[in-house]
């Protein structure tokens, strides 16, 4: 087990001084950040039932998110999950309210109406992705169910059972790999109907949080809430083995990986956590390649843009101490880190590891 080294801990609103702090981030915490995959469209949702839309604009470094759209989920229910559709046209989101809806943005943006439902669990919706192969919608539940949607039609064209509540899954060509309670992880082949391909324990000692396919689908990242990233392959990588590395650890206090975000050009990823800490890190060299200050709050969820070189992230209370540590009207903030490739890309090969 290795470590690849500590975060910093001056407390600060942002990760960077010139973070774009997002207009208008909502009422109550975030629960998920995705961009569109055909432009630096930033969508978000909250405990609050929000969707909100930002377009993203970056010259010089220089970052802007201007509102562009808001819609809610029925009866105040949190919304906890999201994805877009490959086009951009959609973003897909589930929540408490345990339905799967989709929303059609308009072609200059703001939205067509209201969200439409496609699908529903029998217990909360956790997680979302979207199968290119079949241009199908993956939603995941605590009612340990994985759905599959056609958006033209209300009911599931499949469904698998899984062996526990399913906590947060992730899709990547034709890769999924699924978290559970328990400490199970499914990966399944999805390019036509998803065949398993294979069910495993955690490497990791306790519950996961949050999983993320490597960019080159040979394996995965899985995060704990003890602080600590399992690296997986589910593929023979000649000169690569698994491993498992601490991070987000203060001291004594051990806290939750709460994202792993893997950018698309270099395979490099991201981790956030609930100590309100981001670092940078590259797999192959088991090297930590930069490590932010705190901020004053947990950060629950991230993603990078399409292009890699914008990477936003959320402040607000992640839910890891319960109800009790709630405050009520405590911030909620987005932030948009502009990216410089020096903070990204591999820094070069270490004892152990191999180049990109």
């Amino acid at each position: 087990m290795s470590t690849f080294g500590s975060s910093g801990t001056a407390p600060a609103s942002s990760i960077a001084p010139n973070d774009c702090n997002v207009a208008q981030a909502g009422d109550d915490g975030v629960s998920s950040l995705i961009w569109s995959p055909t432009q630096n469209i930033l969508a978000s949702t909250n405990w609050d039932s929000g969707i909100r839309v930002w377009e993203v604009a970056e010259q010089n470094g220089q970052v802007q998110a201007n509102p562009k759209a808001k819609a809610n989920h029925e009866n105040q229910a949190p919304a906890l999950a999201s994805c877009f559709t490959p086009d951009g046209s959609k973003i897909i989101s589930g929540g408490c309210d345990k339905a799967v809806r989709m929303w059609q943005l308009g072609q200059n943006l703001p939205a067509n109406g209201s969200p439409q439902q496609i699908g529903v669990h029998d217990a909360p919706v956790s997680c979302l992705g979207y199968l290119p192969s079949t241009n199908i919608v993956v939603s995941g539940g605590w009612d340990r169910k994985l759905k599959f949607w056609d958006m033209r039609s209300p009911n599931p064209v499949g469904a698998l059972d899984m062996p526990e509540r399913v906590y947060d899954l992730d899709v990547r060509g034709n890769l999924m790999v699924v978290a559970t309670a328990g400490r199970q992880i499914v990966s399944y082949d999805v390019s036509g109907e998803p065949r398993e391909y294979s069910r495993k324990e955690s490497p990791l000692k306790y519950q996961s949080r949050c999983i993320s396919c490597f960019t080159d689908t040979t394996g995965f990242a899985v995060g704990s809430i003890e602080g600590r990233v399992g690296i997986h392959y589910l593929q023979k990588v000649a000169g690569k083995d698994s491993f498992a590395f601490k991070c987000h650890r203060q001291e004594s206090q051990v806290y939750s990986v709460n994202a792993i975000c893997f950018h698309s050009h270099f395979g490099t990823f991201a981790t956030v956590g609930s100590d309100g800490v981001v670092n940078f890190w590259d797999k192959d060299n088991k090297q930590r390649l930069k490590g932010f200050n705190a901020i004053q709050r947990p950060i629950p969820c991230a993603n990078f843009n399409a292009q890699g070189n914008l990477f936003a992230y959320a402040s607000s209370y992640d839910w890891s101490k319960g109800s009790q540590s709630h405050v009520p009207g405590s911030p909620n903030e987005i932030f948009v880190h502009y990216t410089a490739e020096e903070e990204i890309k591999p820094k070069g090969k270490k004892s152990g590891g191999t180049r990109r």
